[in-house]
């Protein structure tokens, strides 16, 4: 097999050589399912790491580089904002509480949490195989759970809606009026980034906080 993995245990034999070129992927007819499967795997992961070294070459370039990182990003044919919101995540996650065994979507979605929540949603996510989309179904709900609650408490004391969370988390309950249109806007770059469209929106309040 050619590319980043010849030379490996599961390489292609004479025949099977797998073209990867810039467009997409080639696969040779009559490719052994095993072959294929391995395949998919590694793209995978490579997929995976890419996301996370990407995150960590900008942080990389913003403490040190100063304003010059943003005119060499410029020279390549990375989107910044994608670049920005892998970077704030791959921040919240240092090297060593990155889990292998899951996707760098499934830590996006959990990013804007603290530790300890980080911890047991992804813990929980490992435990049960949940799926990027299932582990944002119950980060939802469980969020909601807990603004409705501290909410409550919150117009008990005349805090109009603001409850204090936990670890000095303050939780806002807000309501957009939005045209369908900018709803559509946004969806489809929280889509881009892989992200919920509840984690991207924390992740543009933030952006758009440093940036004054």
């Amino acid at each position: 097999m050619s590319g980043p993995w010849a030379g490996t245990p599961a390489a292609a034999g004479p025949g099977e050589t797998v073209v990867v070129p810039g467009r997409g992927l080639q696969l040779p007819r009559g490719l052994p399912f095993e072959r294929w499967l391995w395949i998919g795997r590694q793209l995978s992961a490579v997929s995976t790491s890419a996301a996370w070294c990407l995150g960590d070459w900008l942080a990389f370039g913003e403490r040190a580089y100063a304003g010059r990182y943003r005119q060499a990003i410029e020279q390549t044919s990375l989107d910044y904002q994608t670049l920005r919101n892998y970077a704030w995540v791959a921040r919240r996650f240092g090297l060593s509480r990155r889990r292998d065994t899951l996707s760098f979507g499934h830590h996006a979605e959990v990013a804007a949490l603290t530790g300890p929540e980080q911890d047991f949603w992804l813990r929980k996510a490992e435990e049960h195989k949940w799926a990027v989309k299932r582990l944002r179904q119950e980060v939802s709900a469980s969020l909601a759970e807990r603004s409705a609650g501290q909410y409550g408490q919150a117009r008990r004391h005349d805090r109009a809606g603001q409850g204090q969370g936990e670890h000095g988390w303050v939780v806002l309950r807000l309501q957009l009026r939005i045209s369908a249109g900018l709803l559509e806007t946004c969806q489809a770059a929280a889509d881009k980034a892989s992200l919920g469209i509840e984690a991207w929106m924390v992740i543009a309040l933030e952006h758009a906080a440093q940036a004054n």
